[in-house]
């Protein structure tokens, strides 16, 4: 068993790419809680679209900018660091001016926005984690991860809140936000490229592991994709069982959805820390064990009286946010931890793909599984969690057998050329006079 990571304040930011980075992913954060939440308004208030069509642009931008995730990889694998991370912040500032520019009634401007967004949003998290890989190791590489993940956390949070205050000006006030999320964006991305981070693939390659091809993670990718369900929760299932089924008042869904960021960004490290203590595989099993009984915990909620079923969610919610940031802290960590440093990139791109593609039909899931009962909707979110933690688990043990065989496979081979060898200098031998 592992020795529990301390914190230490300088490390963690030394460890999370030194203290212009962590600016940058600030200022990335409180540009990104600006205007993400409010992308929806914009488009139905300032540029005059119906919302069906707004959530198709928002959609199709989010999924196909996926589309760019392989050539993230390559890119990554060829040594790109720091330069990746300003990219995709770059594609943003792009997105933004395409958003100021369009016109009133043009659906195609907006969904080009859209797209742009939708692919730096994507390649970021890739981007980053092998930024922080390359310059921290084993559980301090860890901990910084789960560090940008709460900073991150708690400059969206800001922005959404500065974002709130300022929606009083109706549309020229969501305008004047766009505006000050792309300069974010844009200053965020000469921080991040001030860095100058960059690997070096013949470097690593020489350590010993060059000759080992990407992680295959089959396993671990398709539970990924029912694992980043857990995200949307606060966001969209909780609300949506608390005002059309239960009839509780907006105000709860609002103190979950805060309760959720204030544990995520004061919690995310020191869990992430004290599971450290545990293999990396593991706590991502325990991540999805937690999730599944918050799962069942909201759906044993559904059949108490009026009056105590809003105070249940809001108290499993604590027990969801707990699966989540456990679930955070160690799925990008083992994916990092896994992979030969030459393919690390390939293999984040691959981790990113299932995210997106789980945070993409996770909405559309749970929207259509709700009308049908708490049962379907809680019952088949813990049915699917639990097999995916198993399957997690399981991956282990698969990976311990095969190894054991190649091992012994290698070992085979080589008294096979060392029978051959002998057999060869015995037959040179006695061919002699």
């Amino acid at each position: 068993m592992a020795t529990t990571t301390k914190i230490q304040p300088r490390a963690l930011v030394r460890a999370s790419g030194g203290s212009r980075y962590a600016v940058a992913l600030a200022v990335d954060a409180l540009g990104t809680g600006l205007l993400r939440p409010f992308l929806l308004l914009y488009g139905v208030s300032v540029l005059r679209l119906s919302a069906p069509a707004t959530g198709i642009a928002m959609t199709v931008g989010a999924v196909v900018g996926l589309v760019c995730m392989p050539a993230v990889g390559r890119w990554l694998d060829r040594g790109a660091r720091s330069t990746v991370v300003a990219a995709s912040m770059l594609v943003r500032v792009l997105g933004v001016a395409l958003l100021l520019a369009a016109p009133a009634g043009h659906v195609w401007l907006f969904a080009a926005a859209a797209l742009f967004l939708g692919i730096g949003n994507q390649a970021w998290p890739a981007a980053h984690a092998a930024l922080v890989a390359t310059v921290a190791h084993g559980r301090e590489r860890d901990a910084a991860l789960a560090g940008g993940r709460a900073l991150r956390n708690a400059g969206m949070g800001a922005g959404a809140l500065l974002a709130t205050a300022c929606l009083a000006g109706g549309t020229t006030a969501l305008q004047a936000l766009a505006a000050v999320t792309g300069l974010a964006y844009l200053a965020a991305a000469a921080l991040a490229w001030s860095v100058h981070v960059h690997a070096h693939p013949a470097a690593a390659a020489a350590k010993g592991r060059d000759d080992e091809p990407a992680p295959r993670m089959r396993a671990l990718l398709a539970a990924n994709v029912i694992y980043v369900f857990c995200l949307n929760v606060p966001e969209i299932a909780l609300p949506l069982v608390l005002v059309t089924q239960m009839h509780a008042s907006p105000v709860w869904s609002g103190a979950i959805f805060v309760a959720n960021t204030v544990l995520v960004v004061t919690l995310q490290v020191p869990v992430t820390a004290w599971m450290s203590r545990f293999p990396r595989r593991s706590v991502l099993a325990i991540a999805g064990v937690v999730l599944t009984a918050s799962y069942l915990g909201f759906l044993a909620a559904n059949f108490l009286g009026h009056g105590w079923g809003a105070p249940v969610v809001a108290a499993v919610s604590v027990v969801c946010t707990l699966g989540e940031i456990i679930y955070a802290g160690s799925a990008t960590a083992l994916v990092t931890a896994l992979a030969p440093a030459h393919v690390l990139g390939r293999a984040l791109a691959r981790f990113q793909l299932s995210t997106g593609f789980g945070l993409a039909v996770s909405p559309v899931a749970i929207t259509a599984l709700a009308p049908h009962g708490p049962a379907a909707l809680w019952g088949g979110l813990a049915g699917a969690t639990l097999l995916s933690a198993g399957a997690v688990a399981t991956e282990k043990e698969q990976e311990t057998r095969l190894s054991v065989a190649a091992a012994g496979r290698e070992q085979a081979r080589d008294s096979r050329t060392a029978g051959w060898s002998q057999r060869l200098r015995a037959r040179r031998f006695a061919k002699r006079p």
